[in-house]
């Protein structure tokens, strides 16, 4: 009969650190010590047959590399990665390298921690206090997170963000964008500083991200600003603008580009409803709205809007107002792809 042998029952932790987190952190180690061990086998084996004058393989093992710190999702790892003696010459003179592609050389970190740095820094958290924060997550020895690194981090982010700015848009057409100003909840010396962004979608159904500016609240001037420099970077005006009741982009709209058509986005419209109905008739109204939403043709979808709304009395007068809008706003197009919502009229 198989037993586990352990510690105590009760005793949760090892070396100090919870069980259940030592477990993940030691199955993910093994299996990236096993794809590594995978990728170089791979490797030798691709390029067994090449030999030099004397026989021997131009293409061998060459035992494992320093133990290293990798910094994952689960905490942090110490890893000894295999290596390879490649002696094999390429036409061009230079000496063949075995690189591996899962840990490439130097790699301390995984891509999606990286990732999570900049959300973090962006949510207010201090250059000084990455590592004190994640130590309890990633494990004290998590490598890249001193102070110095995280500062090195923010210029390289900051010098992407000004090429992004400064990047050609002429030799691409967006069928429609979306836009939004973004507010976050952090203390700025002018409270009514928000990010103005807009997302647009290539024919060929590709998302992308057009533009991420600062602006003052959603005025007209702002978007003006960000509309004016994306067409002197090259940028053919859009067939539809999506977006929510802000009247600031609708002016801007008008002066830059005003034969792109308008439609009012179906999240804002929705909650806009929503709110004024009580609990109990929010779920028949979201209904019929998806109706409308998800119709195939502009004529379907205005039969849905025409028809009367799916409730009656005092309380769904306000709602109504809206549904009667609809037509004008929210007008369905049989052109508009389902999953984006409908095309609209435009706005008069």
């Amino acid at each position: 009969m198989l037993t586990v042998a352990g510690r105590e029952m009760g005793d949760d932790e090892v070396d100090g650190r919870p069980v259940l987190d030592e477990i993940a952190r030691e199955g993910a180690r093994r299996m990236l010590v096993a794809a590594l061990e995978t990728e170089v086998a791979a490797y030798l084996e691709a390029h067994a047959a090449e030999r030099d004058a004397t026989g021997h393989a131009l293409v061998v093992r060459n035992g494992k590399g320093r133990t290293r710190n990798v910094t994952i999702g689960s905490g942090t790892i110490a890893v000894n990665a295999p290596r390879v003696n490649d002696r094999r010459v390429a036409a061009d003179g230079q000496r063949c390298k075995f690189t591996s592609r899962i840990l490439p050389p130097y790699m301390r970190r995984s891509p999606k921690v990286g990732e999570v740095l900049p959300v973090l820094y962006l949510r207010g958290l201090s250059t000084g206090d990455f590592r004190e924060a994640l130590a309890a997550l990633l494990g004290k020895n998590a490598s890249g997170l001193s102070a110095t690194n995280i500062a090195r981090l923010t210029n390289e982010w900051e010098t992407e963000y000004r090429a992004f700015q400064q990047r050609s848009l002429a030799d691409r057409d967006y069928v429609y964008v979306w836009v939004d100003g973004v507010h976050f909840n952090i203390r700025l010396d002018d409270d009514h500083l928000c990010t103005l962004v807009m997302i647009g979608v290539r024919p060929d159904g590709t998302k992308e991200l057009i533009a991420v500016e600062d602006g003052y609240r959603e005025s007209a001037e702002s978007w003006r600003t960000v509309l004016r420099d994306l067409k002197r970077r090259g940028m053919r005006a859009p067939v539809v603008a999506v977006g929510d009741g802000a009247l600031g982009f609708w002016a801007a709209l008008r002066d830059v580009w005003p034969k792109t058509r308008a439609q009012r986005d179906w999240v804002h419209k929705l909650g806009n409803v929503l709110d004024k109905l009580p609990r109990g008739l929010q779920p028949r109204v979201k209904a019929a709205l998806h109706e409308v939403m998800y119709a195939e043709t502009r004529e379907q979808g205005r039969q849905a809007i025409t028809g009367s709304p799916p409730s009656t009395g005092p309380s769904t007068q306000r709602p109504s107002r809206y549904w009667s809008r609809m037509p004008r706003r929210c007008s369905p197009s049989s052109t508009s792809p389902r999953n984006t919502g409908s095309t609209c009229e435009r706005r008069t």
